[in-house]
């Protein structure tokens, strides 16, 4: 039974790397307080396991699934790529390359000074910065080297060996750097600084909501007393009796009579109006001066719950004070902000500022978030149709340029095509938050290519350095975890003190960059926690756009240092 096993899994290899992609999220789903493996580190170290079987698998299916990954990374991250070297994200933008810097740096001092190939080197930087996706560019460039193919096997089979050593420090140690020792070394109350964060940008930390029984915005409908404050007032003006507070008249019913309320209805004495607003508003302040009566006739008017993509360059760049002026945005209210490739949820404050890529969760009657979605870009209603065409023609485009290669005298530079997929995703997912006519790539489909990509990428270089693994972690040793923990956390410590004394970013926001810069989402969900806010995920969605870039990229720059 089990040679029959181990001759169909040589026969078939395609069934090895099923087989890895379930354990490997299996296991990889396990967490403790926030932290685990990983599907990518679990993924690995099941194909290593499976690898021992030896198993030879065809080179372009990881290449293939490679650049299905790095363009799904680049289309996801586009929109704040080139906002973030664009002037108003360009102090965070920077900031990310300058960790950048450190995270290439710091790998390569332990490497020169521990004397590592540069198979090993590559790991030791990949997993101690845990950017698995440099690994597919610094294959690249290694195969470029024009070694013998046993050596060049030989490097190959290293990388994955230190990658896995490193990896599990790279993530748990720098959720503890950041989140439980940055504080403590940059000399500041965390919770405190949100809190005055907030209460700078006008706003205040609210519970509940979706999910729970008490639900942020309701519609109450109340009757209109003879002589009350509101009488032979326009609903505008009515409206505006409750400063500070959005509340709208949505609709009216005057004797049998209803009909939906615009800006200019005057109220009269008798009217039942139906009244859209914050919960505690309508409770407190209308509740107490009106009469509230069950009029199902008038509150049954049909309503939703919308994501929009912002797209328009109105939109961009302006505060959700300056949005809650314009006429579309009358009957309108956000429930939710999401950033960037990582959906990071942004805290709704009066000075917030909405950016293009964006995902705004908008509520109110069907034709209020109709005319709302119009204004801001485009409803991106769910839909599990991708457009195939473009994701293989984006791709195709980007892969032919980055295979072309330029000679600077006798040195030859190139992309790569994984170089030219990730560039190309950044292009067509910014293009796509500016021309959303094209190009649509439902969310699902971008978590399955970057997710699956990466870690079939990562299967197929598990199973095929499986047999030289374990003489590589026998000769490398514990000598090459304590190199991570060096790695690791050097640049993070430096980025902090960089952050706050060059940069000088708001201590609410500066471990949110210091996260973004080096990619490390555990750690961002740790600093939320010790927060008690979601203020630090301000300072991540840029910088994890540009560091997720550039580290990528490293992976080629450092086989080129080392060599």
């Amino acid at each position: 039974m089990i040679d029959w096993f181990v001759n169909t899994l040589r026969t078939y290899p395609e069934i090895a790397i099923f087989l890895s992609l379930a354990l490997g999220y299996y296991f990889g789903s396990f967490t403790y307080k926030g932290l685990g493996l990983g599907a990518v580190t679990a993924t690995l170290i099941a194909a290593v396991i499976i690898g021992q079987l030896g198993i030879t698998i065809s080179p372009p299916l990881k290449a293939t699934f490679f650049l299905m990954f790095l363009f799904a990374i680049g289309y996801g991250v586009g929109p704040q790529f080139v906002r973030g070297i664009a002037k108003d994200g360009l102090p965070q933008a920077l900031f990310a390359a300058v960790v950048c810097v450190f995270c290439l740096g710091a790998p390569y001092i332990a490497a020169k000074i521990a004397g590592y190939d540069v198979g090993s080197a590559l790991g030791l930087y990949a997993g101690s910065q845990t950017i698995s996706a440099s690994m597919g560019l610094g294959t690249d460039a290694i195969n470029r080297l024009g070694l013998a193919p046993e050596e060049t096997k030989k490097l190959l089979d290293a990388m994955p060996v230190a990658y896995a050593v490193t990896y599990i420090f790279g993530t748990i140690g720098s959720a503890i750097v950041l989140a439980l020792i940055g504080p403590a070394l940059l000399g500041i109350d965390l919770e405190a600084e949100c809190k005055r964060y907030e209460a700078e940008q006008g706003g205040k930390k609210e519970t509940g909501g979706a999910g729970t029984a008490w639900h942020h915005y309701e519609l109450r409908a109340y009757r209109v007393r003879e002589g009350g404050p509101v009488v032979g007032k326009t609903a505008h003006d009515a409206e505006s009796m409750i400063p500070e507070q959005r509340v709208f008249i949505e609709r009216i019913r005057r004797g049998s009579k209803i009909e939906d309320a615009t800006a200019d209805t005057v109220i009269q004495a008798g009217d039942i109006v139906a009244v859209a607003g914050r919960r505690e508003v309508l409770v407190s302040l209308i509740g107490h001066a009106a009469e509230e009566v069950d009029d199902r006739e008038l509150l049954a008017v049909p309503v939703e719950g919308v994501d929009v993509l912002v797209t328009t360059k109105e939109a961009n760049g302006k505060t959700l004070a300056e949005l809650a002026q314009w006429p579309s945005s009358r009957g309108v209210f956000l429930r939710r902000i999401a950033r960037g490739a990582t959906a990071t949820e942004i805290p709704i404050l009066p000075n917030t500022q909405i950016h293009r890529g964006d995902i705004l969760t908008i509520v109110g009657r069907t034709q209020d978030t109709a005319a709302a979605a119009k204004a801001l870009g485009v409803a991106d209603r769910p839909s599990d149709v991708a457009d195939v065409a473009f994701i293989g023609a984006a791709i195709a485009i980007g892969a032919l340029i980055g295979a072309l290669v330029y000679k600077v005298g006798d040195v030859p530079f190139t992309l790569s095509t994984s170089g030219g997929a990730l560039i190309s995703g950044l292009f067509f997912g910014w293009l796509r938050s500016v021309r959303p006519k094209f190009g649509r790539i439902p969310t699902s489909t971008v978590w399955f290519m970057n997710s699956v990509g990466l870690n079939v990428f990562i299967a197929v270089v598990g199973i095929s350095s499986g047999p030289g693994f374990v003489a590589g972690l026998q000769q490398l040793g514990f000598s090459l975890f304590l190199w991570g923990i060096f790695a690791t956390t050097v640049p993070l410590v430096l980025a902090m003190y960089v952050g706050k004394y060059v940069f000088r970013f708001h201590p609410a926001i500066l471990l949110g960059c210091c996260s973004g810069a080096r990619t490390t989402t555990a750690s961002l969900g740790m600093i939320n926690d010790r927060a008690k806010s979601q203020i630090p995920g301000l300072g991540y969605t840029v910088t994890y756009a540009v560091g997720n870039t550039l580290l990528t990229i490293w992976g080629m720059v450092l086989v080129m240092m080392m060599t």
